[in-house]
Protein backbone atom coordinates (compact mmCIF):
# COMPACT_ATOMS: atom_id res chain seq x y z
CA UNK A 1 0.00 0.00 0.00
CA UNK A 2 2.79 2.39 0.96
CA UNK A 3 4.62 1.60 -2.27
CA UNK A 4 1.47 2.33 -4.27
CA UNK A 5 0.95 5.70 -2.57
CA UNK A 6 4.62 6.56 -3.07
CA UNK A 7 4.42 5.65 -6.74
CA UNK A 8 1.24 7.70 -7.27
CA UNK A 9 2.78 10.66 -5.44
CA UNK A 10 5.91 10.49 -7.59
CA UNK A 11 3.85 10.25 -10.77
CA UNK A 12 1.73 13.19 -9.68
CA UNK A 13 4.77 15.32 -8.97
CA UNK A 14 6.26 14.30 -12.31
CA UNK A 15 3.06 15.17 -14.13
CA UNK A 16 3.02 18.59 -12.54
CA UNK A 17 6.72 19.18 -13.09
CA UNK A 18 6.87 18.00 -16.70
CA UNK A 19 5.06 21.01 -18.25
CA UNK A 20 7.35 23.36 -16.31
CA UNK A 21 10.41 21.55 -17.59
CA UNK A 22 9.14 21.92 -21.14
CA UNK A 23 9.17 25.68 -20.70
CA UNK A 24 12.53 26.25 -19.10
CA UNK A 25 14.75 29.23 -19.96
CA UNK A 26 16.37 27.50 -22.93
CA UNK A 27 12.96 26.73 -24.39
CA UNK A 28 11.50 30.18 -23.78
CA UNK A 29 14.56 32.07 -24.99
CA UNK A 30 16.56 29.68 -27.17
CA UNK A 31 19.83 30.65 -28.78
CA UNK A 32 18.81 31.97 -32.17
CA UNK A 33 19.89 29.93 -35.16
CA UNK A 34 20.74 33.02 -37.16
CA UNK A 35 24.13 34.56 -37.76
CA UNK A 36 24.17 38.26 -36.97
CA UNK A 37 26.08 39.90 -39.78
CA UNK A 38 25.71 43.41 -38.41
CA UNK A 39 22.77 45.72 -38.76
CA UNK A 40 22.32 47.49 -42.07
CA UNK A 41 20.63 50.29 -40.11
CA UNK A 42 22.99 50.84 -37.22
CA UNK A 43 25.45 53.69 -37.53
CA UNK A 44 28.68 54.13 -35.62
CA UNK A 45 27.07 56.46 -33.09
CA UNK A 46 24.61 53.76 -32.02
CA UNK A 47 27.45 51.62 -30.74
CA UNK A 48 28.13 54.14 -27.99
CA UNK A 49 26.16 54.72 -24.81
CA UNK A 50 26.64 58.43 -25.40
CA UNK A 51 24.32 58.32 -28.39
CA UNK A 52 21.45 56.70 -26.51
CA UNK A 53 21.87 58.79 -23.37
CA UNK A 54 21.92 61.95 -25.45
CA UNK A 55 18.85 60.82 -27.35
CA UNK A 56 16.95 60.28 -24.11
CA UNK A 57 18.06 63.59 -22.61
CA UNK A 58 16.94 65.48 -25.72
CA UNK A 59 13.54 63.84 -25.44
CA UNK A 60 13.24 64.98 -21.83
CA UNK A 61 14.20 68.54 -22.77
CA UNK A 62 11.57 68.63 -25.52
CA UNK A 63 8.89 67.51 -23.11
CA UNK A 64 9.97 69.98 -20.43
CA UNK A 65 9.85 72.91 -22.84
CA UNK A 66 6.50 71.93 -24.38
CA UNK A 67 3.78 74.02 -22.76
CA UNK A 68 0.07 73.17 -23.08
CA UNK A 69 -1.96 75.52 -25.27
CA UNK A 70 -5.18 76.50 -23.51
CA UNK A 71 -6.66 78.86 -26.08
CA UNK A 72 -9.79 77.96 -28.05
CA UNK A 73 -9.23 75.70 -31.04
CA UNK A 74 -10.67 77.69 -33.91
CA UNK A 75 -10.20 74.70 -36.21
CA UNK A 76 -10.28 70.94 -35.66
CA UNK A 77 -8.98 68.34 -38.09
CA UNK A 78 -9.55 64.70 -37.21
CA UNK A 79 -7.50 62.13 -39.10
CA UNK A 80 -8.64 58.50 -39.03
CA UNK A 81 -6.40 55.66 -40.18
CA UNK A 82 -8.95 52.90 -40.65
CA UNK A 83 -7.62 49.68 -39.14
CA UNK A 84 -4.31 51.36 -38.28
CA UNK A 85 -3.27 49.17 -35.37
CA UNK A 86 -0.14 49.77 -33.34
CA UNK A 87 1.64 46.81 -35.02
CA UNK A 88 0.75 48.48 -38.33
CA UNK A 89 2.61 51.59 -37.19
CA UNK A 90 5.67 49.58 -36.16
CA UNK A 91 5.74 47.71 -39.46
CA UNK A 92 5.14 50.83 -41.54
CA UNK A 93 8.11 52.59 -39.96
CA UNK A 94 10.38 49.82 -41.24
CA UNK A 95 8.63 49.80 -44.63
CA UNK A 96 8.99 53.58 -44.86
CA UNK A 97 12.47 54.24 -43.57
CA UNK A 98 13.62 51.89 -40.84
CA UNK A 99 12.92 50.97 -37.24
CA UNK A 100 14.05 54.39 -36.05
CA UNK A 101 11.86 56.28 -38.55
CA UNK A 102 8.85 58.30 -37.42
CA UNK A 103 5.55 58.81 -39.16
CA UNK A 104 4.36 62.42 -39.23
CA UNK A 105 1.81 62.00 -36.46
CA UNK A 106 4.17 60.04 -34.21
CA UNK A 107 6.06 63.30 -33.72
CA UNK A 108 3.04 65.01 -32.18
CA UNK A 109 3.53 65.98 -28.52
CA UNK A 110 0.57 64.24 -26.88
CA UNK A 111 -0.49 60.62 -27.09
CA UNK A 112 -3.08 58.30 -25.61
CA UNK A 113 -4.67 54.91 -26.15
CA UNK A 114 -8.26 54.37 -27.25
CA UNK A 115 -10.47 51.46 -26.12
CA UNK A 116 -12.51 50.51 -29.17
CA UNK A 117 -15.11 47.92 -28.09
CA UNK A 118 -18.81 48.40 -28.95
CA UNK A 119 -21.76 48.11 -26.58
CA UNK A 120 -22.57 44.63 -27.89
CA UNK A 121 -19.24 43.50 -29.33
CA UNK A 122 -15.78 42.95 -27.90
CA UNK A 123 -14.31 43.86 -31.28
CA UNK A 124 -15.44 47.00 -33.09
CA UNK A 125 -16.38 47.55 -36.70
CA UNK A 126 -16.06 50.90 -38.46
CA UNK A 127 -19.70 51.80 -37.83
CA UNK A 128 -19.98 51.60 -34.05
CA UNK A 129 -16.50 53.06 -33.72
CA UNK A 130 -17.39 56.02 -35.98
CA UNK A 131 -20.38 56.78 -33.78
CA UNK A 132 -18.05 56.75 -30.79
CA UNK A 133 -15.23 58.96 -32.10
CA UNK A 134 -17.51 61.38 -33.99
CA UNK A 135 -20.74 61.48 -31.98
CA UNK A 136 -19.40 60.67 -28.52
CA UNK A 137 -21.68 57.69 -27.87
CA UNK A 138 -20.91 53.97 -28.02
CA UNK A 139 -23.51 51.81 -29.73
CA UNK A 140 -23.98 48.42 -31.41
CA UNK A 141 -21.83 46.92 -34.12
CA UNK A 142 -23.00 47.87 -37.60
CA UNK A 143 -24.95 50.95 -36.45
CA UNK A 144 -24.18 54.59 -37.25
CA UNK A 145 -25.47 57.71 -35.50
CA UNK A 146 -27.96 55.92 -33.27
CA UNK A 147 -27.88 54.68 -29.69
CA UNK A 148 -27.44 51.08 -28.56
CA UNK A 149 -31.23 50.87 -28.22
CA UNK A 150 -31.38 50.36 -31.99
CA UNK A 151 -30.86 46.85 -33.31
CA UNK A 152 -29.85 45.84 -36.82
CA UNK A 153 -32.41 46.71 -39.53
CA UNK A 154 -34.80 48.25 -36.98
CA UNK A 155 -36.13 51.11 -39.08
CA UNK A 156 -38.74 52.27 -36.57
CA UNK A 157 -36.24 52.54 -33.70
CA UNK A 158 -33.72 54.29 -35.93
CA UNK A 159 -36.21 57.08 -36.67
CA UNK A 160 -37.04 57.83 -33.03
CA UNK A 161 -35.53 61.16 -32.07
CA UNK A 162 -34.41 59.88 -28.69
CA UNK A 163 -32.33 57.21 -30.45
CA UNK A 164 -30.51 59.64 -32.77
CA UNK A 165 -27.15 61.17 -31.86
CA UNK A 166 -25.50 64.14 -33.54
CA UNK A 167 -21.84 64.31 -34.53
CA UNK A 168 -19.20 66.94 -33.91
CA UNK A 169 -19.71 67.99 -37.53
CA UNK A 170 -23.26 69.05 -36.63
CA UNK A 171 -22.10 70.70 -33.40
CA UNK A 172 -19.56 72.67 -35.44
CA UNK A 173 -22.16 73.74 -38.02
CA UNK A 174 -24.40 74.98 -35.22
CA UNK A 175 -21.83 77.66 -34.34
CA UNK A 176 -21.14 78.68 -37.93
CA UNK A 177 -18.08 76.59 -38.73
CA UNK A 178 -17.34 75.09 -42.12
CA UNK A 179 -17.29 71.30 -42.29
CA UNK A 180 -16.27 68.47 -44.58
CA UNK A 181 -15.27 64.85 -45.06
CA UNK A 182 -12.40 63.33 -47.04
CA UNK A 183 -11.72 59.61 -47.55
CA UNK A 184 -10.01 57.12 -49.83
CA UNK A 185 -12.95 54.79 -49.27
CA UNK A 186 -16.46 55.73 -50.43
CA UNK A 187 -17.93 58.89 -48.96
CA UNK A 188 -20.86 56.77 -47.75
CA UNK A 189 -18.75 54.10 -46.06
CA UNK A 190 -19.08 53.62 -42.32
CA UNK A 191 -16.27 55.91 -41.15
CA UNK A 192 -17.20 59.12 -43.00
CA UNK A 193 -20.89 58.31 -42.55
CA UNK A 194 -20.35 58.70 -38.82
CA UNK A 195 -20.16 62.44 -39.44
CA UNK A 196 -23.69 62.69 -40.83
CA UNK A 197 -25.76 59.46 -41.02
CA UNK A 198 -28.30 57.88 -38.70
CA UNK A 199 -28.78 54.32 -39.88
CA UNK A 200 -29.69 50.89 -38.50
CA UNK A 201 -27.44 49.05 -40.94
CA UNK A 202 -24.15 50.40 -42.26
CA UNK A 203 -24.74 48.56 -45.55
CA UNK A 204 -27.84 50.63 -46.31
CA UNK A 205 -25.89 52.88 -48.67
CA UNK A 206 -28.56 52.82 -51.41
CA UNK A 207 -32.33 52.44 -51.50
CA UNK A 208 -31.83 49.04 -53.15
CA UNK A 209 -29.82 47.83 -50.15
CA UNK A 210 -32.57 48.98 -47.78
CA UNK A 211 -35.25 47.17 -49.77
CA UNK A 212 -33.11 44.03 -50.05
CA UNK A 213 -33.15 43.68 -46.26
CA UNK A 214 -36.94 43.92 -46.15
CA UNK A 215 -37.17 47.52 -44.96
CA UNK A 216 -39.02 50.42 -46.60
CA UNK A 217 -36.55 52.65 -48.46
CA UNK A 218 -38.88 55.65 -48.56
CA UNK A 219 -39.22 55.44 -44.78
CA UNK A 220 -35.69 54.37 -43.88
CA UNK A 221 -33.62 56.67 -46.03
CA UNK A 222 -30.26 55.29 -47.11
CA UNK A 223 -26.87 56.78 -46.21
CA UNK A 224 -26.27 58.45 -49.59
CA UNK A 225 -29.72 60.04 -49.56
CA UNK A 226 -29.05 61.37 -46.06
CA UNK A 227 -25.71 62.86 -47.15
CA UNK A 228 -27.36 64.91 -49.90
CA UNK A 229 -30.70 65.72 -48.26
CA UNK A 230 -30.31 65.75 -44.48
CA UNK A 231 -28.32 67.96 -42.13
CA UNK A 232 -25.46 67.97 -41.43
CA UNK A 233 -24.38 66.22 -44.66
CA UNK A 234 -26.13 68.57 -47.05
CA UNK A 235 -24.27 71.51 -45.47
CA UNK A 236 -20.77 70.05 -45.87
CA UNK A 237 -18.46 72.39 -47.76
CA UNK A 238 -16.19 69.51 -48.72
CA UNK A 239 -17.07 65.95 -49.75
CA UNK A 240 -14.14 64.07 -51.34
CA UNK A 241 -13.70 60.35 -51.91
CA UNK A 242 -15.09 57.47 -53.94
CA UNK A 243 -18.49 55.90 -54.56
CA UNK A 244 -20.36 57.43 -57.54
CA UNK A 245 -22.45 54.30 -58.01
CA UNK A 246 -24.30 54.88 -54.74
CA UNK A 247 -25.47 58.27 -56.05
CA UNK A 248 -26.85 57.05 -59.40
CA UNK A 249 -29.72 54.89 -60.65
CA UNK A 250 -28.97 51.43 -62.00
CA UNK A 251 -29.64 52.53 -65.59
CA UNK A 252 -27.09 55.35 -65.41
CA UNK A 253 -23.42 54.91 -66.33
CA UNK A 254 -21.00 56.98 -64.24
CA UNK A 255 -17.83 58.77 -65.36
CA UNK A 256 -15.86 55.56 -64.88
CA UNK A 257 -18.07 53.24 -66.93
CA UNK A 258 -19.97 51.59 -64.08
CA UNK A 259 -23.71 51.41 -63.58
CA UNK A 260 -25.30 53.02 -60.56
CA UNK A 261 -26.81 50.92 -57.77
CA UNK A 262 -29.96 52.88 -56.97
CA UNK A 263 -33.46 51.80 -58.02
CA UNK A 264 -35.43 54.92 -57.05
CA UNK A 265 -34.56 56.86 -60.20
CA UNK A 266 -32.60 59.51 -58.30
CA UNK A 267 -29.44 61.18 -59.51
CA UNK A 268 -28.06 62.49 -56.24
CA UNK A 269 -25.00 64.06 -57.86
CA UNK A 270 -27.14 66.33 -60.02
CA UNK A 271 -29.42 66.97 -57.06
CA UNK A 272 -26.44 68.10 -54.97
CA UNK A 273 -25.40 70.51 -57.73
CA UNK A 274 -28.97 71.82 -58.20
CA UNK A 275 -29.46 72.35 -54.46
CA UNK A 276 -26.26 74.39 -54.13
CA UNK A 277 -27.19 76.44 -57.20
CA UNK A 278 -30.67 77.13 -55.78
CA UNK A 279 -29.01 78.36 -52.59
CA UNK A 280 -26.84 80.75 -54.61
CA UNK A 281 -23.66 78.90 -53.63
CA UNK A 282 -20.46 78.62 -55.65
CA UNK A 283 -20.24 74.85 -55.94
CA UNK A 284 -18.33 72.40 -58.12
CA UNK A 285 -18.56 68.68 -58.86
CA UNK A 286 -15.18 67.15 -59.76
CA UNK A 287 -14.23 63.61 -60.74
CA UNK A 288 -10.49 63.59 -61.48
CA UNK A 289 -7.22 65.02 -60.23
CA UNK A 290 -7.07 67.77 -62.84
CA UNK A 291 -10.50 69.14 -62.01
CA UNK A 292 -9.78 68.95 -58.27
CA UNK A 293 -6.49 70.80 -58.46
CA UNK A 294 -7.99 73.30 -60.89
CA UNK A 295 -10.84 74.38 -58.62
CA UNK A 296 -11.59 78.09 -58.65
CA UNK A 297 -10.55 80.06 -55.59
CA UNK A 298 -14.17 81.20 -55.36
CA UNK A 299 -15.43 77.65 -54.74
CA UNK A 300 -17.31 77.37 -51.46
CA UNK A 301 -18.64 73.82 -51.89
CA UNK A 302 -17.09 70.84 -53.63
CA UNK A 303 -18.32 67.29 -54.23
CA UNK A 304 -15.48 65.16 -55.56
CA UNK A 305 -16.10 61.52 -56.44
CA UNK A 306 -13.04 59.91 -58.04
CA UNK A 307 -14.14 56.29 -58.51
CA UNK A 308 -17.24 54.13 -58.81
CA UNK A 309 -16.49 52.39 -55.53
CA UNK A 310 -13.42 52.68 -53.30
CA UNK A 311 -10.58 54.84 -54.54
CA UNK A 312 -7.68 52.72 -55.83
CA UNK A 313 -4.82 51.72 -53.56
CA UNK A 314 -1.93 54.14 -53.89
CA UNK A 315 0.20 51.36 -55.41
CA UNK A 316 -2.41 51.00 -58.17
CA UNK A 317 -3.34 54.67 -58.52
CA UNK A 318 -2.95 56.53 -61.79
CA UNK A 319 -1.10 59.53 -60.38
CA UNK A 320 -2.19 61.71 -63.30
CA UNK A 321 -5.93 61.14 -63.00
CA UNK A 322 -6.60 60.15 -59.38
CA UNK A 323 -5.72 62.55 -56.54
CA UNK A 324 -3.75 61.38 -53.53
CA UNK A 325 -5.05 61.69 -49.98
CA UNK A 326 -2.46 64.41 -49.45
CA UNK A 327 -3.83 66.42 -52.39
CA UNK A 328 -7.42 66.00 -51.23
CA UNK A 329 -6.39 67.11 -47.75
CA UNK A 330 -4.78 70.27 -49.10
CA UNK A 331 -7.87 71.12 -51.15
CA UNK A 332 -10.17 70.50 -48.19
CA UNK A 333 -8.21 72.83 -45.91
CA UNK A 334 -8.07 75.57 -48.55
CA UNK A 335 -11.85 75.51 -48.97
CA UNK A 336 -12.59 75.11 -45.26
CA UNK A 337 -10.58 78.15 -44.21
CA UNK A 338 -12.33 80.51 -46.65
CA UNK A 339 -15.36 82.73 -46.04
CA UNK A 340 -17.02 82.05 -42.71
CA UNK A 341 -14.31 79.45 -42.12
CA UNK A 342 -11.78 82.28 -41.86
CA UNK A 343 -13.94 83.90 -39.20
CA UNK A 344 -15.46 80.98 -37.30
CA UNK A 345 -13.14 78.12 -38.16
CA UNK A 346 -13.85 74.63 -39.44
CA UNK A 347 -14.09 70.92 -38.68
CA UNK A 348 -12.71 68.35 -41.12
CA UNK A 349 -12.76 64.55 -40.97
CA UNK A 350 -10.05 62.95 -43.11
CA UNK A 351 -9.73 59.18 -43.48
CA UNK A 352 -7.12 56.85 -44.89
CA UNK A 353 -9.72 54.17 -45.54
CA UNK A 354 -7.78 51.54 -47.43
CA UNK A 355 -5.33 50.58 -44.70
CA UNK A 356 -8.18 48.47 -43.41
CA UNK A 357 -8.93 46.93 -46.80
CA UNK A 358 -5.32 45.90 -47.25
CA UNK A 359 -5.35 44.05 -43.95
CA UNK A 360 -8.66 42.31 -44.65
CA UNK A 361 -7.10 40.81 -47.78
CA UNK A 362 -3.80 40.05 -45.97
CA UNK A 363 -2.11 42.41 -48.44
CA UNK A 364 0.27 43.74 -45.82
CA UNK A 365 2.36 45.71 -48.31
CA UNK A 366 -0.69 47.66 -49.46
CA UNK A 367 -1.72 48.33 -45.85
CA UNK A 368 1.74 49.70 -45.04
CA UNK A 369 1.87 51.80 -48.20
CA UNK A 370 -1.55 53.28 -47.44
CA UNK A 371 -0.30 54.16 -43.96
CA UNK A 372 2.62 56.04 -45.50
CA UNK A 373 0.18 57.97 -47.71
CA UNK A 374 -1.91 58.71 -44.64
CA UNK A 375 1.17 60.07 -42.88
CA UNK A 376 1.88 62.35 -45.86
CA UNK A 377 -1.64 63.77 -45.62
CA UNK A 378 -1.18 64.47 -41.91
CA UNK A 379 2.12 66.20 -42.61
CA UNK A 380 0.45 68.39 -45.23
CA UNK A 381 -2.15 69.47 -42.68
CA UNK A 382 0.54 70.16 -40.09
CA UNK A 383 2.38 72.34 -42.59
CA UNK A 384 -0.77 74.28 -43.55
CA UNK A 385 -2.00 75.02 -40.03
CA UNK A 386 -0.79 76.57 -36.79
CA UNK A 387 -0.79 74.67 -33.53
CA UNK A 388 -1.87 77.89 -31.83
CA UNK A 389 -5.40 77.76 -33.27
CA UNK A 390 -5.81 74.32 -34.88
CA UNK A 391 -6.28 71.06 -32.99
CA UNK A 392 -5.16 68.05 -35.04
CA UNK A 393 -6.12 64.62 -33.72
CA UNK A 394 -4.91 61.41 -35.37
CA UNK A 395 -6.28 58.02 -34.39
CA UNK A 396 -7.70 54.73 -35.64
CA UNK A 397 -11.08 53.11 -35.26
CA UNK A 398 -9.96 49.55 -34.50
CA UNK A 399 -7.03 47.19 -34.81
CA UNK A 400 -6.33 44.13 -36.98
CA UNK A 401 -4.88 40.68 -36.32
CA UNK A 402 -1.54 41.31 -38.02
CA UNK A 403 1.58 40.74 -35.94
CA UNK A 404 5.25 41.65 -36.32
CA UNK A 405 7.27 38.78 -34.86
CA UNK A 406 10.47 36.76 -34.90
CA UNK A 407 14.03 37.98 -34.45
CA UNK A 408 15.09 39.45 -37.80
CA UNK A 409 18.21 41.58 -38.07
CA UNK A 410 17.85 45.31 -37.63
CA UNK A 411 17.12 46.73 -41.08
CA UNK A 412 15.70 43.47 -42.39
CA UNK A 413 12.90 44.21 -44.91
CA UNK A 414 9.58 44.15 -43.08
CA UNK A 415 8.18 41.93 -45.84
CA UNK A 416 11.11 39.57 -45.43
CA UNK A 417 11.95 36.39 -43.56
CA UNK A 418 12.52 36.11 -39.83
CA UNK A 419 14.60 32.94 -39.78
CA UNK A 420 13.41 29.35 -39.92
CA UNK A 421 10.92 27.34 -37.91
CA UNK A 422 11.66 24.10 -36.05
CA UNK A 423 11.11 22.19 -39.30
CA UNK A 424 13.71 24.22 -41.14
CA UNK A 425 11.14 26.14 -43.17
CA UNK A 426 11.39 29.91 -43.67
CA UNK A 427 9.09 31.90 -41.42
CA UNK A 428 8.03 35.49 -42.05
CA UNK A 429 8.08 38.63 -39.93
CA UNK A 430 4.47 39.48 -40.86
CA UNK A 431 1.64 37.09 -40.04
CA UNK A 432 -2.10 37.28 -39.38
CA UNK A 433 -4.11 35.43 -36.74
CA UNK A 434 -6.75 34.74 -39.39
CA UNK A 435 -7.23 35.51 -43.05
CA UNK A 436 -7.43 34.22 -46.61
CA UNK A 437 -3.95 32.63 -46.78
CA UNK A 438 -3.77 29.88 -44.13
CA UNK A 439 -0.33 28.65 -43.11
CA UNK A 440 0.96 25.69 -45.11
CA UNK A 441 3.50 23.88 -42.96
CA UNK A 442 4.91 22.09 -45.99
CA UNK A 443 5.59 25.31 -47.88
CA UNK A 444 8.86 27.21 -47.71
CA UNK A 445 7.88 30.87 -47.72
CA UNK A 446 11.44 31.81 -48.57
CA UNK A 447 10.80 31.12 -52.25
CA UNK A 448 7.81 33.50 -52.46
CA UNK A 449 7.94 36.94 -54.05
CA UNK A 450 6.74 38.77 -50.97
CA UNK A 451 7.38 42.16 -52.57
CA UNK A 452 4.47 41.52 -54.92
CA UNK A 453 1.78 44.11 -54.14
CA UNK A 454 -0.85 41.35 -54.00
CA UNK A 455 1.10 38.85 -51.93
CA UNK A 456 -1.11 37.52 -49.14
CA UNK A 457 0.73 36.98 -45.89
CA UNK A 458 -0.03 33.76 -43.99
CA UNK A 459 -2.58 33.37 -41.24
CA UNK A 460 -3.06 30.83 -38.47
CA UNK A 461 -6.69 30.10 -39.32
CA UNK A 462 -8.57 30.43 -42.58
CA UNK A 463 -11.19 33.11 -43.15
CA UNK A 464 -12.04 34.55 -46.55
CA UNK A 465 -11.57 38.01 -45.04
CA UNK A 466 -9.26 38.74 -42.10
CA UNK A 467 -11.01 40.21 -39.06
CA UNK A 468 -10.51 43.26 -36.92
CA UNK A 469 -8.61 43.09 -33.64
CA UNK A 470 -9.81 44.12 -30.19
CA UNK A 471 -6.60 45.79 -29.02
CA UNK A 472 -6.37 49.47 -28.18
CA UNK A 473 -5.28 51.94 -30.84
CA UNK A 474 -3.21 55.10 -30.59
CA UNK A 475 -4.27 58.74 -30.39
CA UNK A 476 -1.83 61.49 -31.37
CA UNK A 477 -2.60 65.20 -30.96
CA UNK A 478 -1.25 68.73 -31.43
CA UNK A 479 -2.77 72.13 -30.76
CA UNK A 480 -5.12 73.75 -28.24
CA UNK A 481 -6.06 71.37 -25.43
CA UNK A 482 -4.21 68.49 -27.08
CA UNK A 483 -2.75 67.75 -23.65
CA UNK A 484 -6.13 66.30 -22.65
CA UNK A 485 -5.31 63.32 -24.87
CA UNK A 486 -3.33 61.31 -22.33
CA UNK A 487 -3.83 57.96 -20.65
CA UNK A 488 -6.19 55.20 -21.74
CA UNK A 489 -9.48 56.66 -22.98
CA UNK A 490 -12.81 55.29 -24.03
CA UNK A 491 -13.09 55.91 -27.77
CA UNK A 492 -16.24 57.98 -27.35
CA UNK A 493 -14.27 60.53 -25.28
CA UNK A 494 -12.47 61.75 -28.41
CA UNK A 495 -15.18 64.06 -29.84
CA UNK A 496 -15.97 65.42 -26.39
CA UNK A 497 -12.37 66.60 -26.01
CA UNK A 498 -12.40 68.06 -29.52
CA UNK A 499 -15.68 69.81 -28.70
CA UNK A 500 -14.26 71.11 -25.42
CA UNK A 501 -11.27 72.56 -27.25
CA UNK A 502 -13.33 74.18 -30.02
CA UNK A 503 -16.26 75.34 -27.87
CA UNK A 504 -18.97 73.39 -29.69
CA UNK A 505 -21.68 71.02 -28.48
CA UNK A 506 -23.67 70.92 -25.26
CA UNK A 507 -20.98 69.63 -22.91
CA UNK A 508 -18.14 71.31 -21.07
CA UNK A 509 -16.09 73.64 -23.25
CA UNK A 510 -13.01 75.82 -22.95
CA UNK A 511 -15.38 78.78 -23.27
CA UNK A 512 -17.28 77.80 -20.12
CA UNK A 513 -15.79 80.49 -17.90
CA UNK A 514 -17.20 78.99 -14.71
CA UNK A 515 -15.45 75.70 -15.29
CA UNK A 516 -12.21 77.44 -16.23
CA UNK A 517 -12.38 79.62 -13.12
CA UNK A 518 -12.98 76.64 -10.85
CA UNK A 519 -9.97 74.88 -12.37
CA UNK A 520 -7.76 77.95 -12.00
CA UNK A 521 -8.79 78.41 -8.36
CA UNK A 522 -8.30 74.78 -7.38
CA UNK A 523 -4.58 74.94 -6.61
CA UNK A 524 -4.63 78.25 -4.65
CA UNK A 525 -7.62 77.01 -2.66
CA UNK A 526 -5.86 73.75 -1.82
CA UNK A 527 -2.75 75.69 -0.76
CA UNK A 528 -4.86 77.92 1.54
CA UNK A 529 -6.58 74.92 3.16
CA UNK A 530 -3.25 73.21 3.82
CA UNK A 531 -1.86 76.44 5.33
CA UNK A 532 -4.80 76.70 7.74
CA UNK A 533 -4.69 73.10 8.94
CA UNK A 534 -0.96 72.45 9.08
Amino acid sequence: MFATVLLLTFCGISAIARPEAAFDEDHLHPELNVERTGSVRAVTEELSATFWNGNAQNTILKKLTKKPIEDVAKNVIMFLGDGMSIPTLAATRVYYGGEEAELAFEKLPYTALSKTYCVDSQTADSACSATAYLAGVKNNIGMIGVTASVKKNDCDAMLLEENMVESIAKWSQDVGKRTGIVTTSTVTDASPAGAYAKIANRDWQTDAAVEASGANATKCRDVTYQLVNWAPGKHFNVILGGGTRNFLNNDTVDKFGSLGKRTDGLDLINQWIADRTAEGRTAEYVWNRTSLLGLSEDTDYVLGLFSSSYMPYNLERNIYTVPSLEEMTETAIKIARKGNGALNGYFLFIEGGRIDHGHHAAWAKKAFDETVEFSKAVQRALDMTSEEDTLIVVTSDHAHTMSVAGYPDRGNPILGAAGTDDNGKTRLTINYANGPAPVDSSHDYGIDNRDDDNYRFPSVSYLSSETHGSDDVGIFARGPWAHLFTGVLEENTIPHIMAYASCVGDGLTACSSTIRNVASLALPLLTFVLFIYI
